[in-house]
């Protein structure tokens, strides 16, 4: 039987998930509090991805084995309570992804953007090999470096 993945949030890291959930061979559900922009509802039909806006259904998001919370929605959100208090795992977008890789994820944190993101690169001794994937500097663990934004370690 599928395990069943919901995502709070239908923005741009939860119709992430989503497509990544159904590539791994999850039972989707994506749940929003307010409005869905039509493209990511378009991708979400697309993926013929179960959803609902302006609304969390109690019922369709109970049931989950996981939840993606997207990193805008507070801890102290009550549906996020009503998951905890169930025993449900809570992941953000970043664990999730880290699931299906080997690669080791290096997160990159500031305020100051990609400058920011070169900068800590270099600090850390990585070498680009390619576009997305970085090499320690005389060896050969491959790497996975993200540029991330503060809110998203919120995840307890």
């Amino acid at each position: 039987m599928k395990q069943r993945l919901v995502i709070l949030g239908a923005g741009e890291s939860g119709l992430g998930t989503a497509v990544l959930g159904v590539k791994q061979g999850y039972d989707v559900f994506v749940s929003d509090g307010g409005k869905i922009k039509d493209n990511y509802k378009a991708q979400l039909k697309e993926w013929k991805i179960e959803y609902e806006e302006a609304k969390h259904t109690e019922e369709k998001i109970l049931n989950a084995d996981v939840v993606m919370k997207s990193p805008g929605i507070p801890e102290k959100a009550e549906m996020v309570k009503k998951i905890r208090k169930q025993g449900i795992k809570i992941v953000s977008e970043i664990e999730f992804g880290s699931w299906f890789t080997n690669a080791q994820i290096v997160g990159i944190t500031g305020a100051n953007g990609k400058t920011h993101h070169e900068e800590r690169r270099n600090e850390c001794g990585l070498r680009r090999k390619h576009r997305k994937e970085f090499r320690l500097s005389g060896g050969d663990r491959k790497l996975r470096l993200l540029r991330v934004r503060d809110f998203k370690f919120s995840i307890g």
